[in-house]
């Protein structure tokens, strides 16, 4: 598969590697290349006690012949493969079986402590040198490597780009460092612990403290109940290194860990690595036992309420059982999918009562099984309003109905059909299946203790199933009684204080609702027959080869331009892409508008005479999709299918430009739930922030940015409709087709769906306001928030320019920012601890004449909003003062390289490149240019774009900061 891939991308790699400098060669290139000596390899080899596959003992389910497994001598486990997606790139997990958990009341919080100081330094990496490490290996920080705390369990990720055996053994010699041996130290420990608190303070208090109610009253009595892996501020103050070592040193111990790796090299080499950087490994002390993490107590509380100004009232409640382990056989996964299959008949019940504009916006229901603590039946609510009372009532009398009696024939086969197509859909994908993807499936199947396979084999225990008849009516019905025993919890959340709700809600919970469910709905079987009727398919008016791409562009007699792609890089994926009309530009600039209740409202309206309902029955058991969105310049349609429902899918969404439904429901379900919400972005520096910056960042504009109030108030069907019934009729219409599919193939389709549409295109009379940025400011802009009063939030940014004309500047600007981040990340974080996560990044809008940005944000206590301003504006300057030195552009340069590469091998990557090209060739041109102009880009270039963009007489500047002033 690896070599396949290779080949089919060769072309398109070599096309963009073309003039990449010498000197900015991927790091892992200058790196000497490891020769393990004869007796280097014995040793390793004899660190290996067994390679047994141990993740199937007490299974009956056919191992993944890929994974090749072992377990060394000091208990270290490990699971290694093959996999080339994509080419060159190692994923390695390192998890540790420790979560918060494991944590003793007096050490809530150090799990996730010594996650942070694991990657500040270690036995084989200085203090706050790991990341400049990683990224010499050609990794992004953040994205290629990052790790996660959870109440079960530690993993350190990494994905290692274009890995050569020197750097693989190297990465695993680091990983095995940080685990064994991190740098827990009182210099370490009170460096990392500021920026610890700061990633506490920067959640948004309403939605965590409602989290933490959740699970206080879920897991009454359990640890679970007060064990979120960010910990408690008086223990995280009071830690020392002793304790945090302590610690470290009872948990983090061999016979708790399995290194994980899947990717681009043999895996008999990776094994003798492993062997060799963690087969010498020892715990320390005895080996604690697991500890108890108890069981649903019935005697606990069984209500709850809390008040939650800034969240819509919420209900959520739940049956919990006692958890178990159970060896994952095939009878186990059978029987957990019918009890999948009974849940998946009610939550589609309980949506479409809610599509008719009932006592709820949402609901639904859910099984599982949360940090080992128990086996959980999960009820949410959103009702209408702050009328709880008959969303429950309502909700639980759909549920009841279905303790009842047995759904149909016709509900269940509903439901399988959608499971017989997404097993379907790994199996013809799996080829494609990235490796990290498959290394982080293994992470999850231990954390759960189960087992991972192949697609093949989890759809044969599907099948078999069927066979079985456990998905008969008598037997889904038998399922859905027995998820809905146990223990009962509830919690309810309401925007203001009510007397005596928590006796209300424990009695809402015992009413009869028997018989209150009425009637059954059924839905009618729909054929594509039903759809609007289209013309005669369109002529192909010209044919036009980009060699270099390997692509085909074409122009359609009714004006439709289609840019195909055939590829199997990415087995039986076909990505549909519809790109028509102005996008932001063509809505009106002068007043707030409806469009902001386009995504998913639009393709919720149906079609022509059909509904929503009857739309997903016409697809049912088929891999089409419909996912509406603007772009700047464009509006969008997109779908991902599959070469032989490419033609329906293609109709489907000529059907949706040009025979919209206009069903009134879906639009009053949006703005009722816009409104039920809105206040919730008042109770946080980021929540303000993602109301407002994008529309200030615009100078005001309505086109961008989220509505106001009054603005969504004001959505109703007939003006949506009014705005969109024009919009949807506008042009040019361009036709992207990527994947799995031959050329003659992909156009046939398309000239008979989108070709077969009414020609259509630009106005020619309409120019789109200029796009605008605010004017410097010398003193910020000030907003508020109502959340906690040690929050605030703080932006800076820089007008710079937009349009293909200026891609090669745009990637300067692209490597700008990168540099940007990483310096304001180390001064604001790694030494101020002011900050958990400082952001720069820079926006240059392809398909507009200007509105491109650079901008920085930052999550700070209030009194650290001038440090923030300060930093800032210093790192400007020394963009523009000062040279980037050459280790610096480096450590920059090769990510980006290795970025490029990676994601070119997926069909998006072009895809996303190539928007709009078939009207504009200069976009090809451009990306023709790509990476040499990352490649070849150099300090002095850098200095000359940092001092035409990132002048302080145009810098403009916001904080958001507590409505209420901090007590003293």
């Amino acid at each position: 598969m690896t070599v396949f891939l290779r080949t089919t991308r060769l072309a398109l790699l070599s096309f963009l590697v073309i003039g990449a400098a010498p000197q900015q060669a991927v790091p892992n290139a200058e790196m000497p290349r490891a020769t393990p000596t004869p007796a280097a390899t014995t040793d390793a080899d004899a660190a290996i006690i067994s390679r047994s596959a141990w993740l199937y003992k007490g299974s009956d389910i056919t191992p993944d012949p890929a994974w090749h497994f072992g377990t060394l001598k000091n208990g270290v486990r490990y699971a290694v493969r093959k996999n080339g997606v994509p080419p060159g790139q190692i994923s390695v997990r390192v998890r540790m079986d420790v979560g918060s958990l494991m944590e003793a009341d007096s050490e809530r919080g150090y799990a996730h402590l010594i996650e942070h100081l694991t990657f500040r330094g270690s036995e084989y990496v200085a203090d706050g040198e790991a990341k400049r490490v990683w990224q010499r290996m050609g990794t992004t920080f953040g994205s290629d490597t990052n790790a996660q705390t959870t109440p079960t369990q530690t993993v350190y990720k990494l994905d290692l780009p274009s890995a050569t055996e020197a750097g693989i053994d190297e990465s695993l010699k680091i990983l095995s460092g940080m685990v064994a041996k991190p740098n827990i130290t009182p210099v370490a420990l009170n460096a990392e612990r500021p920026a610890v608190l700061a990633e506490q303070r920067e959640a948004p208090g309403p939605q965590v403290r409602l989290s933490n109610a959740v699970q206080a009253t879920f897991f009454a009595g359990q640890p679970l109940a007060d064990r979120s892996p960010i910990g408690h501020i008086k223990e995280l103050e009071a830690a020392t290194a002793d304790t945090v070592r302590v610690f470290h040193d009872r948990w983090y111990r061999p016979e708790r860990a399995v290194v994980i790796v899947a990717g681009d090299f043999a895996p008999e080499q990776i094994e003798t690595m492993i062997a060799r950087h963690f087969g010498t490994w020892k715990g320390v002390g005895t080996a604690p036992a697991d500890p108890d993490f108890g069981q649903p107590d019935p005697k606990q509380t069984a209500t709850k309420a809390v008040v939650e100004p800034s969240i819509p009232a919420l209900i959520q409640f739940a049956i919990v059982r006692p958890w178990h382990y159970n060896d994952d056989t095939i009878l186990f996964n059978q029987k957990r999918l019918a009890d999948f299959v009974a849940l998946a008949v009610i939550n589609r019940r309980l949506e479409t009562r809610a599509r008719t504009g009932g006592s709820y916006l949402q609901a639904g229901v859910r099984l599982d099984d949360p940090s080992r603590s128990a086996n959980v039946t999960s009820i949410s609510i959103l009702p209408v309003g702050t009328a709880w009372a008959p969303a429950l009532r309502d909700v639980r009398a759909v549920i009841a109905d279905a303790q009842a009696s047995a759904p149909t024939k016709l509900e269940i086969e509903r439901e399988l059909s959608e499971q017989r197509v997404q097993f379907k859909t790994l199996v013809d994908t799996y080829r494609a299946e990235a490796g990290s993807k498959e290394a982080d499936d293994m992470v999850q199947a231990l954390d759960i203790r189960e087992t991972t396979t192949a697609p093949y084999v989890i759809q044969k225990v599907f099948a078999d199933a069927e066979k079985k008849g456990f998905f008969a009516p008598d037997k889904i019905l038998a399922s859905t009684k027995r998820v809905f025993q146990g223990t009962m919890r509830a919690l309810i959340s309401t925007p203001a204080a009510e007397a005596g709700i928590e006796a209300s809600l424990a009695t809402a919970l015992k009413a009869d609702v028997k018989g209150l469910a009425g009637k059954r709905t059924t839905q009618a079987n729909v054929t594509f027959a039903k759809l609007p009727k289209v013309g005669p398919p369109a002529t192909i008016v010209s044919n036009t080869p980009i060699r270099e791409f390997d692509m085909q562009e074409y122009n359609l007699s009714n004006g439709v331009r289609v840019l195909v792609y055939p590829t199997t890089s990415e087995d039986s994926r076909v990505y549909v892409r519809v790109r028509f009309g102005g996008g932001d530009t063509a809505l009106p600039a002068d007043r707030e508008t409806a469009a902001w209740a386009a995504d998913g409202t639009l393709t919720a309206g149906g079609i022509g005479t059909l509904k929503q309902g009857d739309i997903e029955a016409l697809v049912q058991g088929r891999r089409i999709g419909l996912d509406f969105g603007i772009d700047d310049d464009a509006f969008v349609y997109n779908a991902l299918t599959s070469p032989a429902d490419l033609t329906d899918q293609l109709r489907l969404i000529g059907a949706a430009i040009t025979a919209p439904g206009w069903d009134p429901a879906p639009v009053n379900r949006t703005r009722v739930a816009a409104l039920a919400g809105y206040a919730a972005f008042e109770s946080s520096p980021t929540g303000v922030l993602s109301r407002d910056l994008e529309r200030l960042l615009h100078d005001g504009d309505p086109r961008w940015g989220t509505p106001s109030l009054k603005a969504i108030e004001a959505t109703t069907p007939a003006a949506f409709r009014a705005l969109w019934e024009p919009l949807l009729k506008t042009g040019p219409v361009e036709v992207m087709v990527f994947g799995d599919i031959k050329a003659d193939v992909a156009i046939a389709a398309v000239q008979k769906t989108l070709g077969a549409i009414p020609p259509r295109a630009a106005p020619t009379d309409f120019v789109p306001p200029p796009v605008r940025f605010p004017a410097h400011n010398t003193t910020p802009m000030v907003l508020t928030h109502n959340g906690p009063e040690n929050q605030a939030a703080a932006v800076i940014a820089w007008p710079t320019g937009g349009g293909v004309a200026g891609a090669t500047e745009s990637r300067r600007l692209d490597v700008l920012a990168a540099i940007f981040s990483d310096r304001l990340f180390d001064r604001l974080r790694s030494q101020a601890g002011a900050s958990y996560s400082p952001n720069v990044s820079s926006s240059w809008p392809t398909g507009l004449p200007s509105g491109g940005r650079m901008l920085a944000i930052g999550q700070v206590a209030p009194e650290n909003l001038p440090l923030f301003f300060k930093l800032s504006r210093e790192i400007a300057a020394e963009l523009v003062a000062k040279p980037i030195d050459d280790d610096e552009l480096k450590r920059t340069i090769g990510p980006m390289q290795q970025s490029i590469m990676r994601q070119s091998t997926g069909n998006q990557f072009w895809m996303n490149q190539l928007d709009g090209a078939v009207y504009d060739p200069a976009r090809i041109e451009a990306l023709k240019r790509l990476y040499s102009d990352i490649s070849n880009m150099t300090a002095a270039e850098l200095q000359e774009t940092a001092a035409k963009y990132l002048r302080p007489d145009r810098d403009w500047t916001l904080q958001v900061v507590p409505a209420s002033a901090p007590k003293k």
